[in-house]
């Protein structure tokens, strides 16, 4: 038996409720599924253990990561706020629209309560390395998403990741460059346990597995696959304008990006 299965599950109550309600008007891209199981991850966290987040935006994550993590665990949220990445029409920095993101990631986390809980490292994440000391426990990776910064943040952050920690991956199954840096490091790991996913963020746990267990978890992972290719016809029918057959393909938001 793993560590993991050894564990007792943690059952949903208030404080989950409570997480819930304090991100209800925060802008992003976590869905309230999604969140539940940054929630459950987060609170499995072990003091003085430490969880790191990678691409905050406005504090959706945080504040889930923060209201979930017992009290000793230290939480670091890496995010730039330069203006990029914010979404697929905002790839390109915008100093003015960074400046305002991290004012609101600031009001949103004071406003929860969990302002004092965090240490904002408001770098790119390639270069916070050394703002960020010992192994990771948890890591939530939602930084850029195109293929070189998502493979970087997944094998050099991940690398510090020690066995029985947990990896969350948001748009895993949803953006191209997220699915390729799946496909090249975590398909075929010897080293990630694929767990389950919700839309599209994807939990994984260190593990060191064996020549048959990589094979089987490849496979896990492989039949999510159509999920990415329904995604991708999405977006083609958003671009397109053809919010009919998005809907048709169960887009419930036609003017939502799926994740």
């Amino acid at each position: 038996m793993n560590a993991e299965a050894r564990r007792p599950r943690i059952a949903d109550g208030p404080d989950l409720e409570a997480a819930l309600r304090a991100i209800g008007d925060v802008e992003g891209w976590l869905s309230e599924g999604q969140a539940r199981r940054l929630w459950h991850a987060g609170k499995q966290v072990e003091p003085p253990g430490q969880i790191v987040e990678i691409g905050s935006f406005r504090g959706r994550s945080t504040i889930v990561l923060s209201r979930a993590a017992p009290e000793g665990v230290q939480i670091v949220a890496i995010d730039p706020h330069g203006g990029g990445d914010r979404g697929p029409q905002e790839i390109t920095p915008d100093a003015e629209r960074g400046d305002s993101d991290n004012h609101r990631f600031r009001a949103n986390l004071e406003r929860a309560g969990v302002n004092g809980r965090v240490r904002h490292v408001r770098r790119m994440s390639n270069e916070a390395h050394r703002d960020v000391d010992g192994p990771i426990d948890l890591l939530y990776v939602d930084g850029a998403h195109r293929y070189a910064p998502a493979r970087d943040d997944i094998a050099a952050w991940g690398a510090r990741v020690p066995v029985g920690g947990t990896l969350l991956v948001h748009d895993a199954y949803n953006a191209i460059g997220v699915m390729l840096a799946q496909l090249r490091l975590l398909f075929f790991s010897g080293r990630w346990c694929y767990v389950g996913r919700t839309r599209s963020l994807a939990q994984y746990r260190r593990e060191d597995l064996s020549a048959g267990a990589r094979l089987q978890n490849a496979l896990r992972q492989a039949v999510h696959l159509p999920y990415f290719v329904r995604n991708g016809l999405i977006k083609v029918a958003l671009v397109a304008r053809l919010r009919p057959v998005a809907r048709l393909l169960g887009q419930p938001d036609e003017d939502a990006w799926p994740y």
